[in-house]
């Protein structure tokens, strides 16, 4: 049966507001350089304060978000499930998806009253990234954002680690695993940060279940969450959770488990002026590659293809003129 989308997702939804700071800030305001961090809206308020200017960038994002998105501007189908208000920064979210061709819950359901979340990413000179998060009303996504028909019609059905922090977001991502594991519809997840892996591993555990078919992680990821700091022996222990997966490694490229044998995929090097949304654009154009044909080693050329163009850039996202040129030079 032809599926409808190449790829459902569930994440939180975030406007991702970004900025260029300098290490003197975080000392300056108490932020943890270079994790995510959750704050409340006083605390999110008092740094928009303190940074005093208007972002460099603002479009709607969270990493299942800039996922899929990446996934329709290489021209896959996607499907995104997720919860903003209905407020001003919720109706440009809903619009900002619309425009990326991304099919959601939003055109189908009414929203409630509320905060739309906001993720402030702080860019260092380093290219680094920091983010500070008031999830809002994502907070309390739940298995009525969940469209099971949307599921049923995917090939694969992907969930955000970020998920794990909230109860009902836990719950609605295991409802969601459970709907793609009785329709024949595999499975995939990205950890996410490497705070959610040590705060929140038993959760995790809970989202994994029996195991799912495709992983995303990164090295410091996978040695917190298979407790070793031995990378050889954390990819093996991945196999007892997941079919396939895939361990970033910055500047040394990645390496991907297909289910048979390990595969090394070579960095593109390129001057890095931001890290954020890196990870996500890798998932999004690896899962673009696999669900429309081709093999594991041409998606993760894709994905790291996509990656280095993006850090090399201000945004997690591409022009879609320009990941349909990577598309074209990397698969032909």
């Amino acid at each position: 049966m032809t599926k409808k989308y190449d790829v459902y997702a569930i994440g939180n939804a975030l406007v991702d507001m970004e900025y260029e700071v300098h290490d003197e800030f975080f000392k300056k305001n108490n932020i943890d350089k270079g994790l995510m961090t959750l704050v409340d809206e006083d605390r999110q308020n008092y740094l928009l304060n303190a940074l005093g200017t208007a972002p460099k960038k603002q479009q709607c994002g969270g990493s299942a978000a800039n996922t899929v998105i990446a996934t329709a501007q290489f021209g896959g189908k996607a499907f995104y499930s997720c919860k903003v208000a209905k407020d001003p920064i919720g109706n440009f979210y809903f619009q900002d998806l619309q425009d990326n061709n991304v099919d959601s819950n939003l055109q189908k359901q009414d929203r409630d009253q509320g905060i739309t979340g906001k993720c402030l990413v702080l860019i260092t000179p380093d290219a680094e990234r920091t983010m500070n998060t008031f999830l809002g009303i994502t907070s309390t996504i739940s298995k009525t954002e969940v469209f099971p028909e949307a599921i049923r019609h995917s090939k694969y059905m992907y969930m955000e680690g970020y998920l794990v922090a909230s109860p009902s977001g836990r719950a609605a991502a295991i409802h969601a695993r459970n709907i793609a594991e009785a329709a024949g519809v595999k499975t995939a997840l990205t950890f996410s940060d490497v705070n959610m892996v040590k705060f929140f591993k038993e959760g995790l555990a809970e989202m994994i279940g029996d195991g799912i078919d495709l992983l995303f992680c990164n090295e410091s990821e996978a040695c917190a969450y298979t407790e070793t700091d031995d990378i050889l022996e954390a990819r093996e222990r991945l196999k007892l959770i997941a079919k396939t997966f895939v361990i970033t490694l910055g500047e040394e490229g990645a390496v991907i488990w297909d289910g048979h044998k390990f595969i090394n995929i070579e960095p593109f090097h390129v001057k890095a002026v931001d890290t954020n949304g890196a990870g996500d654009m890798y998932a999004g154009a690896f899962l673009y590659a696999i669900t429309n044909g081709h093999d594991f080693a041409s998606a993760g050329k894709l994905a790291s293809k996509a990656a280095s163009k993006v850090v090399s850039q201000f945004g997690p996202r591409l022009k879609t003129e320009v990941a349909l040129e990577i598309k074209q030079k990397i698969l032909g």
